[in-house]
């Protein structure tokens, strides 16, 4: 599902994570569930989204074709009954409006700090709430789920990279998995409120206008939470991030993680949006590109939007009634916070390879079996309702395709593509990610009931060949991330016998480039374990001037040279362009 997905710019440079000192301390945990109900918001619209569309009232309301489709079934294809634009209008147009909203909130994010996005959506969702449950038409109803689109937008861009930068590192993985959980929650709750109003005459307003409560959260989340310090950094404000690093960490000591924060964000400034594209499309940084494009195009193209979008349209077509089909939404949304849990549990453990494939195997079982059964039992029940038992196969079936979903490529279409990012290419490679899942949303969203009344059983087959195929491509594709620092993931695709031979010559740089910062990282292990003699006035000045730039030689040397690479690929690609000449890798410094 779409979420935002950035991680923090935190390169290990200078420290290692044994120098840091962090617990897990009540403070932090109350600091991360209020930022991950931003995940609430995305969760509830897809939750309520199809069950509002089920509802005859609503289709009554808005969408009359629909209902007297419903009402009077010719005997015609069962696939067909909610085939309408506008009614898949209404679902995709929210993923529209993140796709145009996510570069601004982008922007917003790194330069008036992650709070105040998350204010812009916490508002933003409270007024599409608010259209939404009091539409008296169509184009303000459309109007409400732009808005809520914004809000979706601005929420996937700031939250989970907020959670990222407050968490302490230990506990990151689980930590940010929290926005991934409060989604799925969301989800459920929604689901849970559309089976509760479904006798209601007008329900769907009420479904429609709770979506307002998770929006109060992160409103006032927004405001009493404390700034990142990654973002006060970005803004110059080093002693109130300190300040507020040493609450969140439960300890005084701070320095080396401060001091790496620091550090990064020095080197992060060096690099602008244009230069990470440039960067981005060299052969260098092409394996990382391909696959930063690929994992949220396959996540989206596993099918899960569309069976949570229309999960309740899609069991009233085969044959429940509308209780039936919002109490099957519900079964199906428990399975989903169940099985995001595995996902918290067990990425760390299992790892990233291991979940994508075996998940893929899962799904891509449950596709075929579901494609199967309703072409075969839709051939014996031409009035389009089939028999309890087949009805009830088909819920299990789904349910193990949603929950094999939860612990792969939902929590890790977001978590792969922030790891394999690289310093100068992480603000492109995350802007692509966050279009291509929000453009691929919108197309499913868009065509999905259409696909299914044109492609009827054979549309689920559609899907279990997109599964097949990303399956394939991680066997093949894609390198095991997990206990790898970011600044060392480049090194892994360098030694991958596929992509090292798409990198050419900078591979072997690559490679040679880490040999050489481990033995940087190394000397100056020692050289500081050598500076660490009870020499109390050195260790005073030391203490007094973290902030100020004193590092050590070999620290200086390193830092510049790095920095340098970014400024000299810039000048170099200036001088080419002066001079007419072809584009070539930038030399390495």
């Amino acid at each position: 599902m779409t979420g935002p997905p950035m991680e923090p710019i935190v390169t290990l440079y200078s420290s290692t994570l044994g120098e840091y000192e962090a617990k897990l301390t009540g403070y932090v945990i109350f600091v991360a569930f209020l930022a991950a109900s931003g995940g609430l918001l995305f969760g509830y619209d897809l939750g309520v989204t199809g069950g509002v569309e089920s509802m005859p009232s609503f289709q009554e309301k808005f969408f009359p074709d629909v209902y007297e489709s419903q009402q009077n079934f010719d005997g015609s294809s069962p696939y067909c009954t909610y085939d309408s634009a506008k009614l898949q209008f209404f679902t995709s147009v929210l993923f529209l409006a993140g796709l145009v909203a996510s570069p601004v909130a982008g922007w917003v994010t790194k330069r008036f700090g992650r709070l105040l996005s998350m204010f812009i959506a916490a508002v933003s969702f409270l007024i599409g709430a608010g259209l939404n449950a009091g539409a008296q038409n169509l184009a303000m109803l459309y109007i409400g789920r732009i808005m809520l689109g914004i809000g979706i937008g601005f929420a996937n861009s700031s939250v989970p990279l907020y959670l990222s930068e407050t968490a302490p590192f230990k506990y990151r993985g689980a930590l940010n998995q929290l926005f991934q959980m409060s989604t799925t929650i969301g989800i459920l709750v929604a689901q849970l409120i559309n089976y509760g109003v479904k006798d209601w005459a007008e329900g769907w307003r009420l479904s429609l206008g709770l979506a307002a409560v998770p929006a109060l959260i992160l409103l006032t989340g927004s405001i009493v939470l404390p700034e990142s310090p990654n973002s006060l950094c970005e803004r110059q404000q080093d002693a109130k991030a300190k300040a507020i690093l040493k609450k969140l960490r439960g300890s005084e000591n701070v320095d080396a993680e401060m001091r790496d924060i620091v550090e990064a964000t020095k080197l992060s400034q060096k690099v602008t949006m244009r230069q990470s594209w440039r960067m981005m499309l060299k052969r260098r940084y092409l394996p990382q590109f391909i696959t930063t494009l690929l994992i949220p195009l396959f996540q989206q193209l596993t099918g899960i939007n569309a069976i949570m979008f229309y999960v309740p349209v899609l069991f009233k077509s085969l044959g429940s009634g509308s209780e039936a089909a919002l109490l099957n939404t519900v079964i199906v949304g428990a399975v989903n916070v169940l099985a995001t849990l595995v996902a918290i549990f067990t990425v760390d453990k299992l790892g990233r390879r291991f979940l994508f494939i075996e998940g893929g195997a899962q799904m891509l079982s449950s596709m075929i079996v579901t494609a199967v059964v309703l072409g075969v039992e839709f051939s014996k029940y031409p009035d389009g309702v089939l028999p309890t038992g087949t009805a009830i196969g088909v819920l299990v079936v789904i349910c193990v395709f949603v929950a094999a979903f939860a612990w792969s490529w939902g929590p890790l279409g977001w978590l792969v593509p922030s790891e394999i990012q690289t310093l100068e290419t992480r603000a492109a490679g995350m802007s692509a990610a966050v279009c291509i899942n929000f453009l691929l949303s919108f197309i499913i969203g868009q065509t999905f009931v259409s696909m299914l009344c044109a492609m009827e059983w054979g549309v689920f087959l559609f899907f279990a060949g997109w599964v097949a195929i990303m399956t394939v491509f991680v066997i093949f594709f894609v390198p095991e991330t997990r206990h790898v620092p970011v600044e060392q993931v480049q090194v892994h695709f360098a030694r991958h016998k596929i992509w090292k031979k798409l990198m050419g010559p900078a591979a072997d740089e690559v490679i040679t480039a880490h040999e050489g910062r481990r033995a940087a990282r190394k000397a100056y292990a020692l050289e500081g374990a050598a500076a660490a003699q009870p020499v109390k006035n050195e260790e005073e000045a030391a203490e007094e001037d973290i902030l100020g730039g004193r590092t050590s030689s070999l620290w200086n040397q390193y830092y510049t040279e790095t920095a340098d690479e970014v400024t000299m690929t810039e000048v170099q690609e200036k001088q080419e362009e002066e001079a007419g000449s072809s584009s070539s890798e930038p030399a390495s410094s």
